[in-house]
């Protein structure tokens, strides 16, 4: 069990956008012998992008596991997608993966989503090596792009390879650890031999520049540098191990996915460099589910295995339900297919059937040792729109068809329009609600009528209040009701989605279990403003002073005060209006940076930022979220359908600047 599982490794591969992270897996399955034929993304032929909507758009929205074998280990792989409104779908799949492999263009090094991503490895604790990819393309760079990732990123970029011909004459890299060079000849074949003698020096340069970095940050390295004033083969690789477990640097390897170069010298760095899952067979089982899927022969529950076994037939938990499942069947999965398996174990990644009820985020173990995993988090939406059956008669069937999209996607939520009786679906982004919507025409047969995407807005308060005193008294022929609370509301920095609560209640005037209960009291008042019945955010709440009566206070009496209390001193502490921000970049050509900037300002738009970069400008600017509506066909129109943008969210700010 621990040879097997010290050949596995479980990764993912993270991106921007059109980087070329679906094209990479591609050859990664093709030269492992996983697949027989390449799969070209324009072609719609890619084993991971097998969804319709993910060929008819060429980008990749729901994450996809395959495995395949190398070098003797098992790399069980998800494609993650590169697109903001699929963000959760990587949060998911990072939950559950031991490394990742991030990918960047080497033309545009690191990119918003880019960072984005990133960022959620780091949260997440996820070890990582970089590919610059394309290096094939005109204006790729391999020195900028690592310059980006160093200054994009905070990271110690540790460069293994240097590559050899530039652009369309881009044939290979020197392996800088054995100072050899491997070469892709036109019928794609690798050929190893002696280093360039153009490139000897230069080579020699870089590798004293690796072995000098990683010296700084590694204590056994730097032991051995300055006694022999260089590093062993053995010792840089060991070293560079740990820095890729420990986060403190991260190897950086290079070539073209697309023309089959570098592909192997990557496989062999996921191998070397990324960790092992740990786990053990004989402790109980237990598995994190992170993603749930139906297909036309039933339900798929996708789940990782931390510990022990899980058999055919076992009776499993559902430890935050408290329900019990069977697990029918066990599926090694490679993305719409799948093989049966007896058993899963330790550190694999499988879909299994039989489980009803379990969602995203549910911890599946032994009934006899319970436990928990955190579950991943969804982000909240920030975009809705109206969906209605065409035809009265479908109304029940939208309504089961968007409960098996919410337990797909956790990070869509539906809910009714208290004031139209509409039934509201929301989600990331305006092209994460057309794929949803698309998916109840395609998957599940109905015809919809969707109405105008709508922001979600946020309130908040832009002045405090001091000593708001609040007496919420009932008396009803029974037991009586009695709080008093008095509360000190102030706004609170920090991100978006917070509140604070603090007691500063002295002598014992409301008893602890009271606290709590005024705790969720105001919790309860948070989810409804006074401007418009948003959900508050950026507010601190103290707890000063209150009083209670001998027979008539409880905790839901307090919990009741609590909410009626800060309802109205919320009234009092000048409510704002917040909307949803975005960071957009905007590449186009120099001849039509006038048109986009006009353009942009016409949306309330602040350009934060410009860089050119070879005959166009990159754009960057924060730009109202509701103003992003329709921006895709303007931005084609202005520029001859010449300019690109993207998006991630920036959170919120005050609406119209105030």
């Amino acid at each position: 069990m621990r040879t097997q599982l010290s050949r596995t490794r479980n990764i993912g591969v993270l991106a921007h956008v059109d980087a070329g992270k679906t094209t990479l897996t591609e050859r990664f399955l093709y030269l492992t012998g996983a697949t027989h034929k390449r799969g070209e993304v324009h072609d719609g032929t890619t084993v991971t992008d097998f969804d319709p909507q993910e060929r008819d758009r060429g980008i990749t929205i729901f994450a996809a596991a395959v495995s395949c074998d190398w070098d003797g280990h098992r790399i069980n792989l998800i494609d993650t997608p590169g697109h903001v409104d699929f963000t959760d779908e990587v949060e998911r799949a990072l939950r559950v993966l031991d490394g990742a492999v991030a990918v960047f263009d080497a033309v545009a090094g690191v990119e918003p989503q880019s960072e984005t991503v990133w960022r959620q490895a780091d949260r997440h604790g996820v070890p990582r090596i970089a590919f610059v990819n394309k290096l094939d393309r005109a204006g790729a760079d391999l020195d900028t792009a690592v310059a980006s990732i160093r200054e994009r990123l905070g990271t110690v970029p540790l460069v293994v390879q240097l590559p050899i011909g530039r652009e369309d004459g881009f044939t290979g890299v020197v392996d800088l650890l054995r100072m050899r060079a491997l070469v892709w000849g036109a019928d794609e074949a690798l050929a190893e031999g002696p280093v360039p003698e153009g490139l000897r020096e230069e080579a020699a340069r870089r590798r004293r520049l690796l072995d000098e970095t990683v010296a700084e940050l590694h204590a056994g390295a730097l032991e051995e540098y300055c006694a022999r004033g260089a590093l062993g083969a053995a010792t840089l690789a060991g070293a560079l191990r740990d820095l890729t477990a420990s986060g403190e640097g991260v190897v950086v390897l290079c070539g073209s996915a697309y023309r089959n170069r570098g592909i192997e010298p990557l496989l062999d760095a996921v191998t070397a460099y990324l960790p092992a899952p740990t786990g053990a067979a004989d402790e109980p089982f237990a598995g994190l589910v992170f993603k749930v899927q139906s297909t036309a022969t039933g339900r798929l529950t996708f789940l990782r295995v931390y510990a022990g076994t899980v058999r055919k037939g076992d009776v499993v938990l559902d430890a935050a339900a408290g329900r019990r499942e069977r697990i029918a069947r066990i599926l090694r999965v490679q993305a719409d297919r799948n093989t049966e398996a007896d058993r899963a174990v330790a550190g694999d990644i499988v879909a299994v059937v039989g489980p009803r009820t379990a969602r995203a985020g549910a911890t599946l173990c032994d009934p006899g040792a319970p436990r928990l995993f955190e579950p991943p988090r969804s982000a909240a939406p920030v975009v809705s729109v109206a969906v209605e059956a065409r035809r009265s008669l479908d109304t029940e069937r939208l309504a089961t068809a968007l409960g098996r999209l919410v337990e797909e996607d956790p990070s869509l939520v539906v809910r009714s329009d208290r004031e139209t009786g509409q039934t509201v679906l929301s989600g990331l982004g305006e092209l994460h609600l057309e794929v949803a919507t698309e998916q109840l025409r395609r998957v599940h047969g109905l015809e919809v009528t969707v109405g105008r995407p709508q922001v979600a807005y946020r309130e908040t308060v832009l002045r405090g209040v001091t000593g708001f005193v609040y007496r919420h008294v009932k008396q009803d022929g029974g037991a009586g009701q009695f709080a008093q609370v008095v509360l000190d509301v102030e706004p609170l920095d920090g991100p978006d989605g917070t509140f604070a609560f603090a007691s500063a209640v002295t002598g014992g005037r409301v008893p602890q279990e009271y606290v709590r209960a005024v705790e969720a009291g105001c919790r309860d008042a948070l989810a409804e403003g006074p401007l418009g019945g948003h959900p508050v955010t950026g507010v601190r709440v103290t707890l000063t002073d209150g009083a209670t009566h001998v027979k008539d206070s409880s905790e839901l009496a307090f919990r009741t005060a609590a909410r009626f209390a800060l309802r109205d001193a919320l009234r009092a502490a000048e409510p704002a209006l917040l909307e949803p921000v975005a960071e957009v970049t905007v590449t186009a050509p120099d001849a039509y940076l006038g048109a986009v900037l006009g353009d942009l300002s016409s949306r309330r738009g602040r350009v934060t930022g410009t860089t050119a970069r070879a005959g166009t400008t990159v754009l960057a600017a924060t730009v109202p979220l509701a103003e992003l509506f329709g921006y895709a066909t303007r931005l084609r129109t202005r520029t001859q359908g010449r300019g690109t943008f993207t998006t991630r969210p920036a959170g919120y700010a005050p609406l119209n600047g105030g």
